[in-house]
């Protein structure tokens, strides 16, 4: 018997709210439906939390429907009070713009957009730029009970917080997001909008929006907000978000941050971040109860969502780092392996010292607390710099065996590393 995308959806935990279930069921299952999801530019990047909305769209493709990508290049000028305890800082229209650009190649690797079902990527601002206010207060504002708008919890609970309140301008957001559902029905025929699971007031409103001015009848879902089971945030480090964009968080970082995951989270993040499927997750979970040490799981998860945002290249690139931390195979790395350690990768520095010596090298870093600290772990065999043991106290950091004339690979027993780098201005202005 054929599973239903319903059926996938919530054996894969992906459904948090459904405005009216057995009528969505029934209207995926009946055709090819057009559905959307929006992303405001709140920063130059999306976050790992945004995939779950992004591939839950990607599932929907994948059963014959037409997903729709809508950024919010208006949306982003105001700004979502959802969840928000304060008001936001506008951003200029340029800056917002930019943001746009950089998030549209960002995104644009989740969906097929060509054949029957292709996927459609558009920007409200298209719609609102040249919407004058007259238009939107009796086109849009007028369908809307500010009774109603003032009893939503982020409205709600901004106005009790003493000396916050709320913007008109944030106050208006919901009116903007529920346009954006009115327009796509009528421009492409959509009838479901999904979004996370903070968004559903948002969603719903757009629904009642539709509704009331084209008379069609439209569906909203939720997917939930990921979790980890300790009840720690999901898709934060001690270094911040974990970011799409390669110059924020590096390939190696983001694999790790996968790879790192726990026992008890792998196999919910399995069946939430990856195209594999249930019965293959669940060997993968059978395995952890069984030889949890091997962390297969935890690996072929890393692989999946990595290859999903940063392809090929940079899953081989991620592995060949790991390999190189964990197995000493330094001769496989690349100059842009190290570059991104040196981006996010491990705790660094920079110096341009032709002539520094492993000693004070070792406490400027912090692997030794004083000279004479860093001494007897050299003695010890303790410090390895480059895969090499050292022995050699005298031994001066002269950036003549570096990796590729740059780079030392300082570590201190088997967990405690840092990247030395050479500062080449400073280096420059030496040798003058």
């Amino acid at each position: 018997m054929r599973r239903t995308l319903f059926q996938e959806l919530e054996d894969r935990g992906l459904i948090a709210q459904v405005s009216d279930k057995a009528g969505l069921s029934k209207h995926l299952e009946e055709g090819s439906r057009t559905l959307y999801c929006g992303f405001d530019p709140t920063a130059d990047s999306l976050h790992i939390g945004n995939l779950v909305p992004l591939m839950t769209l990607r599932r929907f493709q994948a059963f014959g429907h037409r997903p729709i990508l809508l950024l919010g290049g208006a949306t982003g000028l105001i700004g979502d009070p959802s969840g928000r305890s304060d008001e936001r800082g506008l951003n200029e229209s340029d800056v917002v713009a930019d943001w746009v650009e950089r998030i549209k190649s960002q995104v644009a690797g989740f969906l097929d957009f060509e054949g029957n079902n292709a996927a459609i990527m558009t920007n409200n601002l298209d719609w609102t730029r040249g919407m004058s206010v007259i238009d939107f207060l009796r086109d849009v504002g007028k369908h809307f009970s500010v009774n109603a708008m003032i009893q939503r919890d982020s409205v709600r609970t901004r106005i009790e917080r003493d000396g916050e309140g709320i913007s008109f301008t944030e106050f208006s957001y919901v009116l903007l997001q529920a346009m954006d559902y009115a327009e796509l029905a009528k421009r492409y025929g959509c009838t479901v909008q999904i979004g996370g699971s903070d968004q559903w007031g948002n969603i719903v409103s757009g629904m009642d929006l539709t509704r009331r001015s084209l008379r069609l009848e439209t569906f909203a879902m939720t997917v939930p907000l990921v979790t980890k089971a300790d009840g720690s945030k999901f898709g934060k480090t001690a270094s911040g978000a974990i970011w799409l964009d390669p110059r924020k968080t590096s390939p190696y970082s983001f694999y790790q941050f996968w790879f790192n995951c726990a026992d008890a989270d792998v196999a919910n993040f399995l069946k939430v971040f990856t195209f594999l499927k249930l019965d293959e997750i669940a060997g993968f979970q059978a395995e952890v109860a069984e030889v949890p040490e091997g962390r297969r799981a935890q690996e072929k998860l890393a692989d999946e969502v990595t290859w999903l945002v940063h392809g090929d290249e940079g899953v081989t690139s991620a592995q060949r780092i790991t390999a190189a931390l964990f197995n000493g195979m330094f001769e496989t790395l690349t100059e842009q392996d190290l570059d991104q350690l040196q981006l996010d990768g491990m705790d660094g520095s920079e110096s341009g010292d032709p002539h520094l010596g492993l000693l004070t090298a070792l406490v400027q870093s912090g692997l030794a607390p004083s000279n004479g600290a860093a001494r007897k772990l050299v003695l010890s065999k303790g410090i390895s710099v480059n895969g090499v043991l050292q022995d050699d106290e005298a031994r001066v950091l002269d950036w003549s065996d570096a990796l590729f004339g740059r780079f030392y690979l300082l570590r201190r027993g088997k967990k405690n590393w840092h990247l030395l780098v050479r500062s080449l201005g400073r280096a420059l202005l030496i040798s003058q």
